[in-house]
């Protein structure tokens, strides 16, 4: 494996990126190197040696090649959104950073694909096309800041992605610089390829396989209808049921989205958008897209499904403005606990969608278990919960207890048949956790692959697998407690 050169050498390596790719792609200054010492997960924080900003794939080669001549490691970075740590130098990585790389390269409304640079915002592909009348699907809470590039590789998913998926299922095509500064193509203009899948075994792979210098997104024709219902419910578990009996009348929403009665306070204190109940106890967003006839049967279905599963009161909107103004508070979720809480830190993990009223339970026993608060928002139509645990960082002792706290719910989405991720990545954060879901030989078959295409693994060090030394040292810190499963 790479390893740092001596604190003595940075200067002469500073000096030698600067002298190739030129002082202004370069930021080597402790205030400047700052910015990126965390990514959304800010637990933990480790400021790099030395950033790079490239603003092509030439560029980017080029960094590359520096990194594998110099010894060093690489750490791939977008808009630095992401929550799982997996954008954090270690071991001396210097940070190639691609939100410079905006350009869209290609539109073609026929063919119904468009061709970006990986600093693409989300949001900014469907602003492209919208015109035109497509859109892209995939939509993290934080499209309006994440970039394509990040949401290839942590395969992020979306309020949407119970009926149309993550990116995975929208990408075609990636232009990627391989570990060793080649450049190479993985996948093409049409679905099937030929030959193995390397398209799809990139996608997720978190940056330890290289960096997307280019990425060929399908897009779709936006839907002639779109209707929105916020149910109010007296307790979690009949929000559940309102979602199980959607589904299993063959109603597929484009989206469903729980938030407990924390969090639409929370956001509702934030907004100010007077749509939201502060007394219920739950609120299940559901959208429903399509043609209008299909629609309209769908949403008065729906509608009496959720009446009949104790909905207290539902709300209809069915222009772009009120649509918008029932999914601006779930949108703001996130941000809305910055206002009750120093810091906050999210897990990811996913569950079948009949265990959720258990799961829900047991988490609110993890929380009392730990003194810490915890709110509870998800995508309920997949079982994928973001549980994000409020704490003081200033408080001794704290990040530990919070770990520790994150650890047993994933212990719970595991024992529960469920998933350590849903969208946010291994990272750096949940690398240990991932023995929970595999063995050992599954974990050294994933390695292998990952040896074969970096066998110094140079990209992304320390991310996404295991590693013995530092997950030993991790479970010595924190003792296992037993979750509750009532």
């Amino acid at each position: 494996m790479a390893s740092s050169p001596p604190p003595l050498a940075w200067p002469a390596v500073h000096k030698r990126f600067a002298a190739v790719l030129g002082a202004n792609r370069i930021l080597k200054r402790r205030e400047d190197l700052l910015a990126y010492d965390c990514d959304g997960l800010t637990l933990h924080r480790h400021a790099p040696n030395l950033v790079v900003l490239p603003r092509s794939a030439a560029e980017v080669v080029t960094a590359v090649k520096l990194c594998v001549e110099s010894g060093l490691p690489f750490v791939a970075r977008g808009s630095g959104t992401g929550l799982s740590g997996g954008a954090i130098s270690s071991d001396g990585a210097v940070v190639i950073v691609t939100s410079r790389m905006r350009r869209i390269l290609d539109v073609d409304v026929d063919n119904q694909t468009i061709l970006v640079e990986p600093g693409v915002i989300n949001n900014w592909v469907t602003r492209a096309v919208a015109g035109d009348g497509f859109y892209y699907a995939p939509d993290p809470s934080s499209q309006n800041v994440c970039s394509i590039g990040g949401n290839v590789a942590e395969n992020s998913g979306g309020v949407h992605c119970l009926k149309y998926g993550v990116t995975s299922n929208h990408v075609l095509e990636l232009e990627v610089v391989l570990p060793d500064g080649s450049l190479t193509r993985f996948g093409g203009h049409v679905a099937e390829m030929p030959g193995l899948d390397l398209r799809g075994l990139f996608i997720g792979s978190e940056g330890t396989l290289g960096i997307a210098t280019a990425i060929r997104l399908r897009l779709l024709r936006q839907p002639e209808t779109v209707r929105v219902l916020l149910a109010d419910f007296a307790a979690m578990e009949a929000a559940g049921d309102g979602v199980r009996r959607i589904i299993a009348a063959g109603i597929l929403p484009a989206g469903m989205e729980i938030m407990d009665n924390f969090t639409l306070n929370a956001t509702e204190d934030l907004l100010r958008t007077g749509v939201y109940n502060r007394r219920a106890a739950a609120a299940l967003l559901v959208e429903l897209d399509g043609q209008a006839a299909e629609v309209e049967a769908a949403c008065q279905a729906t509608e009496d499904l959720l009446t009949a599963a104790g909905a207290e009161g539902v709300r209809k909107a069915d222009s772009p403005a009120a649509c918008e103004r029932l999914w601006e508070g779930r949108k703001a979720a996130f941000a809305a606990m910055g206002r009750i809480s120093p810091s906050y830190y999210v897990q990811d993990g996913v569950v079948p969608r009949s265990a959720l009223p258990k799961v829900l339970q047991a988490i609110a026993g993890i929380s009392r278990r730990y003194g810490l608060p915890i709110a509870n928002v998800f995508h309920a139509g997949d079982g994928n919960l973001h549980p994000l645990i409020l704490y003081d960082h200033h408080e001794p002792g704290i990040v530990q207890r919070v770990e520790q706290a994150g650890a047993d719910i994933l212990h719970l989405c595991v024992e529960m048949g469920g998933s350590i991720t849903g969208e946010h990545g291994i990272g750096a954060d949940k690398r240990c956790a991932m023995a929970l879901m595999f063995s050992t030989m599954d974990l050294d078959t994933m390695t292998r692959v990952r040896q074969a295409v970096d066998p110094q693994q140079r990209a992304n060090p320390n991310k996404l697998f295991p590693t013995p030394t530092g997950c030993a040292e991790a479970s010595r810190r924190s003792v296992r407690v037993p979750v509750e499963v009532y």
